[in-house]
C-alpha cells in the first residue's frame, strides 16, 4: 500500500475491469447474436410457412377453374345427361357481377381458332338476350364489362377488337359442327399451324420475345438487401435451391400434364330457357377435348391474365380470365401478410420474372416505397410459387429483427451485471484511495506523534537535568516546574488520545455513562482547561445559561473533558496568531431535551473546503512540508467519536472572526428520570 500511488490504482483497476468485463461482453453479444439468429431462422420459417399457405390457397383457386369444362366458357351449357331430359342453364361462367374466389378477376373470356373474341357474358346471338332474364340495364352492364376485356386483350395484342363474335349478332342457329375427329399428335407439336390468330399467346411465356415494360417500382436487384448471416445463408441456400429445382420438377411432371374430357356442347342457342335439348335434334353434341393446364402471365398493361388451350377436332381455343394487378395483389398477399407476426418486423415484396410489382409494408416500416431503391434491410426469405404462378416471387426483408423472448432477459441481465461491475469497480477504486491516503495519514501520525513526543520529553529532560544539577536560580525554578507541568500534561492527553484512537480501533470503546449536573461539569472544566489557557497565553471566559444550569447529562465524565480540552486544543493550535487571544467556553439550552457546548476563538477559522474533512481521522489540512501548527489529526475525530458514543453530535460553524465548535448532548431536568422499561411475558 505505501508503493502504490493513485496512477497505478487506476491502471490496475482499469486492466481488471477490462479483464472481467470484455469476456463478458464478447459472452452476451455471443448469446444475443445467437439469439437473434434462432430468431432469425424462426422469423424465416414463417415466412416459409406464410408463402406455401398463400401458393396453396391460390392452388385451390386456379384447381377450380382447371376442373371447369370446355363448354362453361359460353353463356349456355347443357346441364345433365344429354342422352335423357336435360335443360339448357346459363353456364357458371355467366353471372354477373362476375363471381370468383379469385382476388381481382375482372371476367372470363375465350378466344376461338380463327381468333375471335367471345365471352360467357353473352350468348353467341345478342339479339336474343332478352328472352334468357337481360333487361337493358343488366345488358349495358355486361356490355361494358365485354368491351372492358375486349379492350384490355386488345391493348395487349391479343386480339382485334373487330374479330369479337358478339358485334356481329346472328339470328339463326349456326351449322352443326362435323363429327369430333381424334385428337393427332402433330397438331399439339405446331400450334401455329392450327391457330395463326392465337399467335400472341404463344409469345407470352416466350422470355426472349416478351415486350413487358419493367415496373416502375424497379427490379428486385436494385433493394439494398444486407445479409447479416451470409455464411450459413449461402449454405442454406445452396440446399434449398436443390430442393426446389427437385420440387418444382416433381411438381411439373406431376400435376402440369394435360388432362382430357367428354363434353356435351350446345350446337344453337335459339331456344327458350329451361326446353329440352335432344341429343337426336342436332342441338347437343358430344365431343372430346384435351385441355391444357393453365398460364399465369402478366401483360403490358399490368393485368394478369389466366388462360389454357383447349384442343378439339384439331383445332385450338383460348380460354382465360383477366386479373387485375393492385385487387389480386391486396387479396392474396397483402391482407395474408397484415394478419401475422412477420408485418410487425418486415416487408413483403412481391415480383414477377425480377419487377417489383408491390411493396406490402410491415407495420413498422415506411408505409410508401416510389421504388425498389428505398427498400432496405436484410433479406428474411425468398422464394417462388409454384407453377403456374412460378414467375411471381416473394421477398421478405427485415426492418427490425426482434431477438426473442429471452433477449429482454439477457439485455437487462448485462445491463445489470455491467452496472454491479462499473459500480464495483468504483467502489474499490474509492476504497483503494481512501487505504492510500489512509497510510500516508498514518505515516504522517507516525511522524507527528513522534514529534509530538520527541519535543516535550527532550525539553523535560533538559529542564530536569538543569534543575537536578542546581543551575538554576530559585527564580526559575518556579517557571521550569511549571513548564514540565504542562509538557507532561500534553504528553498525558497526547497518549491518552492514542489510547483512545486504539479503543477505537479494536472497537473497545467502554464509556461509563452517569447522570451529571451541568453546572458540575463546568466547574470541572474550569479546573482541568483554565491554567492550559493561560499559560499558552490566552484567556478564557465562561458562560452558561441559567435554563441549563441544572440539568443533567448522562455523560462520561473523562470522555466529556476529553473532548473539550480537545477542541481547547484545537483552538490554541490555529488561533495562536489571532489578536485576540480568548477562548470562549458557553454552554447553552437547545430545546428541552438537549444543550450544546460550544468552544469558540479568534483565530482565522476554518475554510468551507475542509468543514467536514477536520473531523475525519488523521486529517490535517496544509502540506505537511509547509504546515506549521502541530498535531496528530486525531483530536477532532476522537470528539466526534466520543460525542457519538454518549448520543450527541459535534459540528463547526465559521464566526467573524475565528471558528466556534458545537456539541450537543441529550439532557433532562434534573431530579427527573426516566420511567424504567417494560417487558413482555
Amino acid at each position: 500500500m505505501r508503493r502504490l500511488t493513485p496512477a497505478r490504482l487506476r491502471l490496475f483497476l482499469g486492466l481488471l475491469w477490462l479483464a472481467v468485463t470484455l469476456p463478458t461482453v464478447v459472452l452476451v453479444v455471443q448469446t444475443y447474436r445467437q439469439m437473434k439468429w434462432e430468431a432469425y431462422y424462426q422469423y424465416r420459417s414463417l415466412a416459409d410457412e406464410l408463402a406455401q399457405r398463400i401458393d396453396g390457397q391460390l392452388q385451390r383457386l386456379i384447381s377450380r377453374e382447371e376442373a371447369r369444362g370446355y363448354a362453361d366458357y359460353r353463356f349456355l351449357v347443357v346441364s345433365g345427361d344429354p342422352a335423357r331430359s336435360n335443360y339448357v342453364q346459363r353456364s357458371p361462367l355467366a353471372e354477373f357481377p362476375v363471381r370468383s374466389d379469385i382476388p381481382g378477376l375482372l371476367g372470363y373470356f375465350q378466344v376461338d381458332a380463327e381468333g375471335s373474341f367471345s365471352t360467357p357474358l353473352f350468348p353467341d346471338a345478342a339479339t336474343d338476350a332478352k328472352q334468357w332474364g337481360l333487361n337493358e340495364a343488366e345488358l349495358a352492364e355486361r356490355t361494358a364489362l365485354r368491351d372492358q376485356l375486349l379492350a384490355v386483350l386488345s391493348s395487349n395484342r391479343l386480339v382485334q377488337e373487330r374479330r369479337s363474335k358478339e358485334e356481329a349478332p346472328k339470328t339463326a342457329a349456326e351449322p352443326a359442327a362435323a363429327p369430333p375427329a381424334p385428337l393427332a399428335s402433330a397438331s399439339r407439336e405446331d400450334a401455329s399451324g392450327y391457330a395463326p390468330a392465337q399467335a400472341a399467346f404463344d409469345k407470352l411465356n416466350a422470355p426472349a420475345e416478351s415486350q413487358r415494360q419493367q415496373s416502375a417500382l424497379g427490379q428486385i436487384k436494385d433493394i439494398k438487401i444486407e445479409r447479416d448471416f451470409q455464411d450459413e445463408e449461402r449454405k442454406r441456400e445452396a440446399g434449398e435451391k436443390k430442393a426446389d429445382m427437385e420440387f418444382l420438377s416433381k411438381a411439373k411432371s406431376l400435376s402440369r400434364a394435360p388432362r382430357k374430357e367428354q363434353s356435351a356442347l350446345l350446337e344453337a342457342e335459339q331456344i327458350a330457357p329451361g326446353r329440352a335439348a335432344s341429343s337426336e335434334g342436332s342441338r347437343v353434341r358430344m365431343f372430346e377435348s384435351e385441355i391444357d393446364p393453365f398460364d399465369f402471365v402478366q401483360l403490358d398493361s399490368g393485368h394478369f391474365v389466366l388462360f389454357r388451350k383447349v384442343w378439339r377436332n384439331g383445332q385450338r381455343t383460348i380460354q382465360g380470365a383477366l386479373i387485375e394487378q393492385e385487387p389480386f395483389l391486396r387479396g392474396a398477399f397483402s391482407q395474408a401478410f397484415q394478419d401475422t407476426a412477420l408485418a410487425q418486423m418486415s416487408n413483403l415484396v412481391v415480383a414477377y420474372q425480377g419487377d417489383v410489382l408491390s411493396v406490402i409494408p410491415g407495420r413498422s416500416g415506411r408505409q410508401v416505397y416510389a421504388s425498389a431503391e428505398e427498400l432496405e434491410g436484410t433479406q428474411l426469405y425468398q422464394t417462388r410459387l409454384s407453377a403456374p404462378l412460378g414467375n411471381l416471387q416473394l421477398l421478405w426483408t427485415i426492418n427490425r429483427l426482434p431477438a426473442g423472448p429471452g433477449a429482454g432477459i439477457v439485455t437487462w441481465t448485462s445491463g445489470v451485471l455491467f452496472g454491479v461491475l462499473t459500480i464495483g469497480f468504483l467502489a474499490l477504486y474509492r476504497l483503494g484511495l481512501r487505504q492510500i491516503t489512509l497510510a500516508r495519514q498514518q505515516q504522517d501520525f507516525v511522524s507527528a506523534v513522534s514529534h509530538d513526543l520527541k519535543t516535550p520529553l527532550t525539553s523535560i529532560r533538559m529542564y530536569g537535568e538543569m534543575l537536578r544539577e542546581d543551575w538554576v536560580s530559585e527564580e526559575k525554578k518556579r517557571e521550569y516546574y511549571d513548564f514540565i507541568h504542562d509538557e507532561s500534561g500534553r504528553l498525558s492527553r497526547l497518549i491518552a488520545n492514542v489510547l483512545q484512537l486504539a479503543r477505537m480501533e479494536r472497537n473497545d470503546l467502554r464509556l461509563d455513562l452517569k447522570p451529571v449536573r451541568v453546572a458540575t461539569l463546568m466547574d470541572l472544566l474550569r479546573s482541568k482547561v483554565n491554567g492550559q489557557i493561560e499559560r499558552a497565553g490566552f484567556r478564557v471566559r465562561f458562560e452558561m445559561e441559567e435554563a441549563c444550569a441544572e440539568r443533567e447529562l448522562s455523560v462520561d465524565v473523562d470522555a466529556f473533558a476529553q473532548i473539550i480540552i480537545n477542541l481547547v486544543d484545537n483552538a490554541l493550535k490555529f488561533a495562536v496568531r489571532a489578536e485576540n487571544k480568548t477562548i470562549d467556553i458557553a454552554v447553552r439550552a437547545r430545546g428541552r431535551d438537549a444543550v450544546i457546548w460550544s468552544v469558540r476563538d479568534y483565530g482565522p477559522g476554518v475554510p468551507k473546503s475542509q468543514m467536514k474533512k477536520i473531523f475525519q481521522l488523521f486529517y490535517r489540512p496544509g502540506s505537511e512540508l509547509t504546515r506549521e501548527t502541530v498535531g496528530t489529526g486525531i483530536g477532532l475525530a476522537l470528539v466526534r467519536q466520543l460525542a457519538r458514543a454518549m448520543g450527541g453530535e459535534v459540528d463547526v460553524l465559521n464566526q467573524v472572526p475565528g471558528a466556534e465548535f458545537e456539541v450537543m448532548l441529550p439532557a433532562r431536568e434534573s431530579g427527573t428520570r426516566k420511567p424504567p422499561a417494560s417487558h413482555g411475558k
